[in-house]
C-alpha cells in the first residue's frame, strides 16, 4: 500500500501546528498572571516601582520569573528612588 506524498505533507503539517499551538498557549497564562502581578506591584509601590520595565520583561521571558510584591528579591530590579530636585 502506498501512501501519497501530499498526504504525508498534510500530516506533517497538522503535527507541527499541534505542537505550536500547545507550547505558545501554554505560556500565555504565566504571562498574565506576570503582568498582573507587575500592575499589582505598580498599584502598591506607586512611582518607586518601574511597571512597564516589569511587564515588558514578562513579555521577553514568556513569564518565567513572576514577580512577587511581597518578596524583595524577586522586584529589587524593579524599585527605583525618585529624583530629588
Amino acid at each position: 500500500m502506498r501512501i501519497s506524498t501530499r498526504f504525508v505533507l498534510l500530516m506533517i503539517a497538522a503535527f507541527v501546528i499541534v505542537i505550536l499551538s500547545t507550547t505558545t498557549s501554554a505560556s500565555v497564562p504565566t504571562v498574565g498572571i506576570c503582568i498582573r502581578n507587575c500592575a499589582q506591584c505598580k498599584k502598591m509601590y506607586g512611582d518607586y516601582f518601574s511597571g512597564p520595565r516589569c511587564a515588558d520583561d514578562c513579555v521577553k521571558f514568556k513569564g518565567k520569573t513572576i514577580p512577587d510584591c511581597e518578596d524583595t528579591d524577586s522586584i529589587a530590579s524593579y524599585i527605583h528612588a525618585l529624583e530629588e530636585n
